[in-house]
């Protein structure tokens, strides 16, 4: 993303900030969506323990050109924005190279999250390079190919996936395109004690940031395996601070210190704190499922469906001032990385983390303390 690009999202999180802050002191509702995700399926090729999108019955989903006439809509209302596409995995969706393309070609910017199974395949990691993302996230929860591969479900997939991001890294190379590199550990049982270590090896293996996510009691394989309490939560505190400790010294570490010191407060069911209330995602957040549906937290139900309303039409109705007025009273600690709400500054911080050359990274630990690349 260009630097003038990124000014100008950025006027509009300043825009969105002052009518958050009207609507929180005056009650008076000039707010527009700021932040935009889509999630293009439900379905995925992996099979997460601690997900339950693979064990959902299929439902119908928006086609290419609904998606397509959706974005269209929204840019006509917002103008330029970026959208986040999520899932499921994006890349089962048949035709989903052809709405990031879509998105390129119309001046939004987009990114993705997703498993990073696809870009083994050279086609699809030189298409999605040349689609111009803004960036890709990469679920990756171990360096260790046993807990990755146990945790989501598909033994050996690390390899996959490195393999993938080498394939990446060469269209980058090939086709000038720079984005960041994101890769997105969810934090468990199985892999807390060693996040240290595995921010030292995504960098080596072309990560330009790391956002972790703690597990949500979504299966009931996390309360089996996963979900971290009693002991392990002083030792879940202490590679805490070291992780804010190597963020102070430059590590790429895109989760503010507030949240990664909230992890504890998460584990234990515990309610938001004070100075993060009240929640502003019903204010900023326009989020669009695969069937349609318009959500901002998926704690609350839908209140609009992009296939049969405008986005204006949508953000204006009763029901989506009724869900601004119950998300702001919410005292729900949510720490989803995709919904945690972010200010101005912790914006800006993050897009310097992602965006710093990665050979900038390596000065917040000694070279000799640096994992090799993984072969």
């Amino acid at each position: 993303m260009k630097l003038l690009d990124m000014a100008g999202l950025g006027v509009k999180h300043l825009r969105s900030a002052a009518a958050e802050a009207l609507y929180i002191q005056a009650g008076v509702d000039v707010t527009r969506p700021v932040t935009v995700y889509g999630e293009v399926a439900e379905r995925c090729n992996y099979k997460c323990r601690y997900c339950d999108h693979w064990r959902r019955p299929y439902r119908d989903e928006m086609s290419v050109d609904q998606w397509k006439a959706a974005l269209d809509d929204l840019k006509g209302w917002l103008g330029a924005f970026h959208i986040e596409f999520s899932g499921g995995e994006p890349y089962v969706k048949k035709g989903f190279l052809d709405i990031a393309s879509h998105c390129r070609d119309n001046g939004l910017h987009w990114g993705v999250t997703t498993n990073g199974g696809a870009f083994r395949n050279k086609r699809i990691a030189r298409d999605t390079v040349a689609a111009r993302p803004s960036n890709i996230n990469i679920s990756i929860d171990s360096h260790r190919p046993d807990v990755h591969g146990h945790a989501r479900g598909i033994p050996d997939s690390l390899s996959d996936i490195l393999e993938g991001i080498a394939n990446l890294k060469a269209e980058q190379q090939a086709q000038g395109v720079n984005f960041a590199l994101v890769f997105k550990p969810v934090v468990h049982k199985l892999n807390f004690r060693e996040l240290p270590q595995l921010v030292a090896w995504a960098v080596r293996n072309g990560a330009t940031g790391v956002n972790f996510q703690p597990v949500s009691r979504v299966t009931a394989d996390v309360d089996a395996e996963f979900w971290i309490d009693g002991p392990d939560l002083e030792v879940l505190a202490e590679a805490v601070e070291q992780l804010i400790a190597m963020k102070r010294q430059g590590a790429p570490i895109v989760n503010s210190e507030t949240i990664l010191r909230a992890w504890t407060t998460h584990f234990q069911d515990g309610k938001a704190p004070k100075e993060a209330m009240p929640c502003r995602i019903g204010l900023r957040t326009f989020f669009i499922r695969a069937t349609g549906r318009v959500e901002s937290c998926w704690m609350y139900p839908a209140f609009g469906d992009v296939t049969q309303q405008t986005a204006r039409e949508i953000w204006s109705s009763p029901a989506a001032v009724e869900h601004r007025r119950d998300t702001t009273k919410c005292e729900t600690l949510c720490l989803f990385t995709c919904l945690s709400q972010k200010t101005i500054l912790d914006r800006v911080k993050m897009a310097k983390t992602v965006l710093r050359p990665t050979h900038d990274h390596e000065a917040w630990l000694p070279p000799e303390e640096l994992p090799a690349p993984a072969e």
